[in-house]
């Protein structure tokens, strides 16, 4: 018995395919992967670090949720990051404008399923979009933020913030947000 081929699907069928569906897919190298749900706590520290972000940018950059896709010309990814930021004037792939082609800031809030990834292959190509300045990676299960931004050449600096003392900071634009407050909506586990 022959195993199911998935059709090879180009940019412009996953396009027009994704903006008729209900359900939010990447793309890659030809092939659409159904986004998963997330966790009530995935949402809540998205949310939390929206409302920061806003805040502190006081409408000088624009803050996005994960309904916006961001899109990497060097590999042909397009993504959902759980939140993204542009201090210019976003530029998009086309009119529809549902795909930013000039994130500032990317973070993604990690989830057992989808933090392999997110730490991997999807930062390494995020690292190809050149407007891209900071990653940022939230954890669910601990009070804890990590940082990667672009340093000179290929080089990028690591930075981990971890407890309720901890003060993210965010070098472009410049944004200093303590973790209580982005963690305020979540309750960890009593050891």
């Amino acid at each position: 018995m022959a195993a199911n081929q998935i059709p090879y699907i180009t940019e412009e069928q996953y396009l027009e395919l994704e903006r008729k569906s209900d359900v939010r897919h990447e793309y890659y190298r030809g092939e659409m992967f159904a986004m998963s749900g997330g966790t009530g706590d995935h949402s809540f520290l998205a949310a939390e670090l929206i409302s920061e972000l806003r805040f502190a940018l006081r409408g000088s950059c624009r803050v996005a949720t994960s309904d916006l896709k961001i899109y990497v010309p060097s590999t042909g990814l397009y993504t959902y990051p759980d939140i993204s930021v542009t201090c210019e004037k976003p530029s998009y792939l086309d009119k529809s404008n549902d795909t930013l082609l000039n994130p500032l800031v990317v973070v993604e809030v990690l989830s057992p399923s989808s933090g392999s990834y997110d730490r991997g292959e999807k930062f390494r190509q995020y690292q190809t979009v050149p407007s891209i300045k900071t990653y940022i990676l939230v954890s669910c299960d601990r009070m804890r933020i990590e940082t990667y931004t672009r340093g000179t050449g290929a080089t990028w600096i690591y930075r981990a913030y971890d407890g309720a003392d901890a003060v993210l900071e965010i070098e472009e634009p410049a944004v200093s947000i303590p973790l209580q407050s982005i963690y305020r909506s979540v309750e960890f586990p009593q050891p």
